[in-house]
């Protein structure tokens, strides 16, 4: 079953290349980005550029997801990294559990006075907010529980933003909320340093396209070169990138 709530025929372009973001750029973004793209999840930072209309060229990070108008055509929408996160709603118990990395519960009043209950995280490469509603985390966690048969203290240690390692056929594996995944709850076969690590490495160092190559620096800032740009050292690497493929395909067979 197709999952997808957009297909790249559809993707504004228009309005992505005027941030700076070509269709070639956009063709070179790695599979699973475009995927989660066309499942109306968010983008990885990429950079962007925009000329203002004083000719001002704004530099500038950010995220993109997929949305659609009230016409159903596909619209993008940008969610900026921000100069620093606004907490002042939550308490000082709680911004000291998001700061640290920790997703929180808190209850707020809506604009209509309506009570509502979420699961807040901040995204640290934008410094934004997240929010997922209460029942949709505790029906994932629920999964989860049922899945792993974990008792009730291990439920509790995931609802209040911990970590949880448990031992699976004698090997760690480690279960925590994390807005920026798919489901809201993110499992890895490992530790609790290796489930931290795997939320930093959204790209490998260089990704190599049909235009040309993505490339991230060590603090996961990224730019793109055309191929027609490369210099010797990324044409070294993507001689580097192709025999990798060749010996994980012939290790196939």
């Amino acid at each position: 079953m197709n999952s997808d709530l957009f297909q790249e025929q559809e993707w504004p372009y228009d309005t992505l290349g005027k941030f700076g973001l070509t269709q070639e750029m956009l063709e070179d973004l790695p599979m699973n980005v475009i995927k989660a793209l066309n499942q109306g999840r968010r983008s990885p930072v990429l950079p962007l550029e925009y000329r203002m209309e004083d000719g001002t060229l704004l530099k500038l990070q950010s995220r993109f997801a997929l949305v659609r108008d009230d016409n159903g055509e596909a619209k993008v929408m940008f969610y900026p990294k921000m100069e620093k996160t606004d907490l002042s709603l939550f308490n000082e118990a709680q911004q000291s559990q998001l700061t640290s990395g920790k997703p929180v519960f808190a209850r707020f009043t809506d604009a209509n006075g309506n009570p509502q209950a979420s699961f807040f995280q901040i995204d640290l490469p934008t410094n934004q907010v997240l929010s997922v509603p209460t029942p949709v985390i505790g029906n994932n966690l629920q999964t989860v529980t049922d899945r792993f048969h974990l008792s009730t203290p291990e439920l509790s240690c995931l609802r209040n933003g911990d970590l949880l390692t448990i031992s699976v056929d004698d090997n760690p594996v480690t279960i925590g909320i994390d807005l920026n995944d798919e489901c809201g709850v993110r499992i890895i076969a490992g530790d609790e340093d290796e489930w931290r690590q795997q939320s930093k490495r959204e790209w490998d160092k260089y990704t190599f396209g049909i235009n040309g190559c993505w490339i991230s620096d060590d603090d996961g800032n990224m730019r793109y070169v055309l191929e027609d740009d490369y210099d010797e050292e990324l044409w070294n690497e993507q001689k580097k990138a192709g025999a990798r493929t060749i010996a994980q395909h012939q290790h196939k067979f």
